[in-house]
């Protein structure tokens, strides 16, 4: 039973175990999470499902402490999304699909009160969580699983243990993961827990003669190496599942005893949904499961300051990359509502207000001009202080309601670079759809050339005229604003697929040497 990802393999797993409804139903923790869509009854997604993964940080939630993890007795009270993660469900293909989203992506409505990593929502409780993500990102989400390191830990070690190759030695100070002789390794719940939460990691390349770990080289991907290594843990952890195979009456057993008292899932995700799940999805191959991973920026100025505040190391979001990769991910167009699978408004019947958040002399009515070239209607320009020395792009809408959402969407395909959505009542005046706030690295896209005709002239023989129609093309060039950064202040967009680095794990063969 492969589906490609440890939250969903959990899930069908409890699910699939005969016999076990009523126990699951009274043992699976659910709890109420606030603003789910339903699932799509029409449209291009219909009858699609994305489920939100999420690995919490919280030890305190912990049925044992453990010195390794940091202690809720001595202050390790923290609750982050330490990895946020949304699989795709389509049951016409019978296909699944894995997104993840850095967790120090710079989103609006990361908390109640305002802007923050999104990987800070989780502490006002799931419910914020999934606003960010529908309301900022525009993926719709069903439902909700998550998972906590002793989750994690017992399904492996309900498997016996997980097989890796270790091309390179490898170290992390932060995860505990030290391994100094490269091999086929296999890994328990706690070792496989090092490998997937590594990412400060140092690593003993060919020529490098330290014997200190301490002194090897340091990565410099950091959360963004770390998503690329987990999916090649998920790709290794689905395999052997499948391999062990969920209908084995003692590994069902064991995988549903480990992890049924600590999975949380939201209330309306019931055992019987997770059985229709297993019977859609149980011949799907690991391998053939894209996993990809939302591009983003990467701030190389250091700590963030944001409104005065301290934010540390962020991303931004890359457009048009990030809604390239959500459409490929959801297997929609560009002209798709992401949320309804419903087309996107013409930019005829959206009103715009443009706000200037950087104080650009004239971005407001530069970017208002390159709008109405695309044929959106400005209902105003304005002045916004400016929150700090880089900035998003913000389009904001009004009301979580699919014609708010819909009429951003159309405003935020239009923008690229770091442009992001944003739910806010108070940004938007009476008279306007949306209202733009502008940042400090964003273009507008220029209008596609208007069709013309050409007449031929009637030959002297007097021979029919033609017609000749040229239709628009398709042009990639854009018309950029005012800016105040510099491009070097980010890095270029990161991919949404990325190879395994030389020293990355990875799965072993039969024989115990280097796998794919």
């Amino acid at each position: 039973m492969v589906l490609g990802a440890l939250g969903l393999v959990i899930v069908l797993a409890v699910g699939a175990a005969a016999g076990y409804a009523w126990y699951l139903n009274h043992k699976v923790h659910r709890i109420n999470v606030n603003g789910l869509s339903d699932a799509s009854s029409s449209g291009a997604d219909q009858g699609t499902q994305n489920i939100l993964m999420v690995g919490s940080t919280s030890r305190c939630a912990l049925t044992q402490q453990n010195a390794a993890y940091g202690l809720c007795s001595q202050g390790v009270t923290g609750v982050n999304s330490d990895v946020v993660m949304i699989l795709h469900l389509n049951p016409a293909t019978h296909t699944v699909s894995i997104l993840s989203i850095p967790r120090d992506l710079f989103v609006p409505n990361a908390r109640k009160e305002g802007a923050n990593k999104i990987d800070a929502a989780l502490v006002e409780g799931p419910s914020q969580l999934v606003a960010a993500v529908q309301e900022d990102l525009g993926i719709p989400i069903n439902h909700y699983v998550e998972l906590n390191f002793d989750t994690f830990a017992n399904v492996v070690n309900a498997l016996g243990g997980v097989k890796m190759y270790f091309p390179e030695p490898v170290y992390d100070a932060y995860s505990g993961l030290n391994v100094q002789t490269p091999g086929c390794l296999t890994l328990n719940g706690f070792q496989a827990l090092q490998v997937v939460r590594a990412r400060h990691l140092q690593y003993k390349a060919p020529g490098v003669t330290a014997t200190n770990p301490a002194d090897w080289p340091q990565e410099t991907q950091s959360d963004l190496a770390r998503i690329r290594r987990d999916h090649e843990f998920l790709r290794v952890l689905a395999t052997a599942i499948s391999k062990k195979g969920l209908g084995d009456p003692l590994t069902d057993q064991q995988i549903v005893s480990s992890v049924v008292s600590q999975l949380t899932v939201d209330r309306g995700f019931s055992a019987s949904d997770m059985v229709n799940m297993v019977l859609n999805y149980h011949s799907v191959n690991p391998d053939a499961a894209p996993q990809l991973t939302m591009p983003v920026a990467v701030g190389n100025f250091g700590t963030y300051y944001y409104e005065g505040g301290n934010y540390g190391d962020i991303e931004f979001p890359a457009e048009p990359q990030d809604q390239q990769s959500v459409n490929s991910f959801l297997g929609i167009s560009n002209t798709t509502n992401s949320m309804t699978g419903q087309p996107l408004p013409s930019p005829s019947s959206i009103s715009v207000q443009v706000v200037n958040g950087t104080g650009v002399t004239d971005q407001a009515a530069q970017t208002s001009q390159a709008l109405q070239a695309l044929g959106f209607h400005v209902a105003g320009l304005g002045d916004a202080s400016a929150v700090g020395a880089e900035a998003e792009t913000v389009v904001y809408y009004a009301a979580n309601t699919p014609s708010d959402l819909a009429a951003a969407q159309t405003v935020a395909r239009s923008i690229s670079g770091a442009a992001i959505m944003a739910q806010d009542a108070s940004e938007v005046p009476a008279g306007a759809n949306v209202t733009v706030v502008t940042g400090t690295d964003f273009a507008v896209a220029t209008p596609a050339p208007a069709t013309t005709t050409a007449t031929t002239a009637t030959t002297a023989k007097g021979s029919k005229a033609t017609t000749t129609t040229v239709a628009p093309t398709t042009t990639t060039t854009t018309t950029t604003t005012a800016s105040s950064s510099s491009s070097s202040e980010f890095s270029a967009p990161t991919p949404k697929t990325e190879a395994l680095a030389p020293w990355d794990p990875r799965s072993c063969t039969p024989s115990g040497g280097e796998g794919p």
